[in-house]
């Protein structure tokens, strides 16, 4: 469990985030949305400790603080946390093995084999068990983004940061991303915060939905709820497009069907 509580951060005059609160459930897929500049990208490294916040509190596990903890603290609770990057991240001079085992080398003093175990566990918890020898210039998008989940989920962390993790991707393989974040996410009762505009992966895998405009949380609530959700900038944001107007529509007539009966 991660709550944030009335978190604020600037950069010079301009406020970015304005008193956020909100708690991210273990277990569940917490994804974070908003328009460019609403502030969810710097809530996310906020959260992570890549940038450092005004004031507020970022709780871990009920009781730590990240904001009140020292290097060391720090250090301990970064490695109970995965995180996928927009790009994936990978380092092309490795191959695919050895970006995944980078952490364990990093953080742990595991044997090889137990390293090389682990490694090939995740690689095949994300479909990939034949690929440790090959280099990122050899992987589609798709495939990069599922090295980069292996590498995030290989000191089987509480906590996993995905940000934009369909960024790129066509929709079929992001259905694919989508589908192994929220099996991942169940299967390991994980801590899962997305970052996302992908308004597909909202309505498929978004046990709670946090709302960001203008750097404060204007909604909040399950992709259920969005539905039917009264808040006007979350409406103008999510169905911009005609595709999630249709949806919205159907679903008003289907409930009006049914209040009828």
């Amino acid at each position: 469990m991660i709550e944030v509580k009335n978190l604020n951060k600037s950069f010079g005059a301009k406020q970015i985030l304005k008193g956020i609160s909100a708690v991210f459930e273990p277990g569940k897929c917490n994804l974070i949305i908003g328009a460019s500049g609403s502030g969810k990208t710097v809530l996310m490294k906020s959260i992570v400790g890549l940038i450092p916040v005004n004031n507020g509190s970022i709780i871990y596990n009920h009781d730590t603080d990240f904001l009140n903890i020292d290097d060391a603290g720090r250090k301990e609770l970064r490695k109970q946390i995965g995180m996928l990057f927009q790009g994936s991240a990978l380092f092309d001079s490795l191959t695919v093995e050895k970006n995944v085992i980078f952490p364990l080398n990093m953080f742990t003093n595991m044997t090889f084999k137990e390293k090389m175990s682990r490694v090939n566990e995740c690689l095949e918890r994300v479909n990939l068990k034949e690929a440790n020898k090959l280099y990122p210039n050899e992987l589609s998008g798709g495939m990069k983004k599922r090295v980069g989940i292996a590498r995030a989920i290989v000191m089987n962390p509480k906590y996993l940061f995905c940000d934009e993790p369909n960024s790129g991707l066509d929709p079929q393989t992001s259905i694919v991303i989508d589908k192994l974040i929220k099996d991942i996410t169940d299967d390991y009762k994980i801590t899962t915060i997305v970052n996302t505009h992908d308004m597909n992966s909202v309505m498929e895998i978004g046990d709670y939905v946090l709302f960001l405009y203008k750097g404060e949380k204007f909604w909040e609530g399950s992709r259920n709820e969005i539905m039917n959700a009264t808040n006007q900038q979350l409406n103008d944001f999510i169905f911009a497009g005609r595709f999630f107007r249709e949806i919205k529509e159907q679903n008003t007539k289907r409930l009006s069907e049914e209040k009828n009966k």
